[in-house]
């Protein structure tokens, strides 16, 4: 008996994709993972690796273990790393800058490179084509010429609802508006983003706020299937919080988008005693924007994944402010350490967390609801314990299992009416 066989598409291969990707395998109907830079810690990459001096050695190992991806047994991965590495080798080098390059065009230029490779290469023997937004819509114009079904997984709020949000901040900040890039997306990368939309025969979203920016933009309900994401409860665990300082927790890009400037206001108005705002992530606010503020607010740029376990753990509340997301995964990750949150429905967080449960939901852009939420939290210290506990029981609910098995049943089932 042969079994309907699938194609998953994805050029960095985040958390989400190689759950997708492990889903599909777990049901018999992965046939080929295609990817940019899939590095396998056993594999000859890092046979070669040992070759090279050990500071050089350290950064390209530390760059390639985010492209950790060993497919599942028995399934072939596909990589076409060139591009990708010409990429990360201008935006290491900051050589992008002085050839008038940006970083996200760069960006755009490999998931369309990949995605012409998948509709050239890639087509032949499968039932169905996995992929997503910005790396799909040459691979769906020429699946549909061969009768293969197109899955799409948009992973972010859809760009018409983004793009107003975000036109709207740079109106409220125009010095923040340069770091608010959907304000600045060309006109052929949207049209790319609709294709993709009308050609997919069904979209796999997060979150309710992702799937309402559908229902906006005019795509029929039926199409449209909510699975949100897993909390990583195997490798992200509860931890003593080292000391007695309360913390405040912001990790991710640093910037507008995540609404971190209302975060900043908000902060620095309460002006806690003995109390600290960590920001761990890439600051995307423009040159010197996050010099202004200093006091009981520290920054780290970035930190390995293994060792964000360290950062939950060192927190009272993760907040995340964000104006534009689809389903934040460091939520998930924080919960997963039983730590409550602070975030907006905005980032995904009414689909996971329970008002006054885990955490709490507050609308965009309230600084009040901010300095509230974390004044509460500052003053009760037992009953946010217990939202800790809360989180990290819900955590236990929503496991990458749970989407595995949400998602490869929805998938079977279409392919069954197909």
């Amino acid at each position: 008996m042969s079994y309907p066989r699938i194609s998953l598409i994805h050029p960095t291969g985040n958390p989400f994709s190689r759950q997708a990707a492990i889903a599909f395998a777990e049901v018999g109907l992965l046939q080929e993972v295609i990817t940019t830079i899939a590095y396998d810690p056993e594999g000859s990459w890092s046979r070669t690796l040992n070759l090279l001096p050990k500071a050089i050695r350290n950064r390209v190992t530390q760059e390639l273990e985010r492209r950790t991806w060993v497919p599942p047994t028995g399934v072939q991965i596909q990589t076409y790393p060139r591009p990708e590495i010409i990429r990360l080798a201008l935006v290491k080098t900051s050589l992008y800058r002085r050839l008038g390059l940006s970083y996200q065009g760069l960006a755009d230029r490999v998931y369309a490179s990949l995605d012409r490779h998948v509709a050239s290469q890639h087509l032949q023997g499968i039932d169905a084509v996995y992929a997503y937004e910005d790396g799909a819509a040459t691979t769906f114009q020429a699946a549909k010429q061969q009768g293969i079904l197109c899955l799409y997984d948009l992973p972010i709020v859809f760009y018409p609802t983004s793009r107003d949000i975000q036109v709207e901040e740079a109106k409220r900040f125009p010095k923040l508006a340069p770091a608010l890039d959907a304000t600045q997306e060309p006109a052929w990368k949207l049209e790319r983003k609709d294709q993709e939309i009308q050609l997919a025969d069904h979209i796999f979203v997060p979150s309710s706020f992702v799937q309402n920016s559908l229902l906006e933009a005019g795509a029929k309900p039926e199409k449209i299937s909510v699975i949100p994401f897993g909390a990583p409860i195997d490798y992200f665990h509860p931890q003593t919080k080292p000391d007695k300082l309360f913390r405040t927790l912001f990790v991710g890009r640093v910037g507008p988008r995540k609404g971190v400037h209302y975060l900043l206001q908000a902060w620095q108005e309460l002006s806690l005693p003995e109390a600290e705002l960590l920001l761990v992530g890439i600051n995307e606010f423009p040159e010197d924007w996050l010099d202004q503020y200093t006091k009981g607010i520290r920054h780290i740029p970035s930190v390995p994944h293994a060792s964000l376990n360290r950062y939950y753990s060192s927190a009272n509340v993760l907040v995340l402010p964000s104006l534009v997301e689809g389903l934040a995964l460091v939520q998930l990750e924080a919960m997963a350490c039983g730590i409550p949150l602070i975030t907006t429905p905005n980032a995904g967080g009414s689909d996971i967390v329970t008002d006054g449960v885990e955490g709490f939901i507050i609308p965009v852009r309230d600084v009040e609801a901010l300095k509230e939420k974390l004044e509460w939290c500052y003053t009760h210290p037992e009953e946010l314990a217990h939202m800790g506990q809360a989180a990290r029981h819900k955590a236990e609910q929503l496991t990458w299992q749970q989407y595995r098995q949400q998602l490869a049943s929805k998938v079977q089932e279409i392919l069954k009416e197909y």
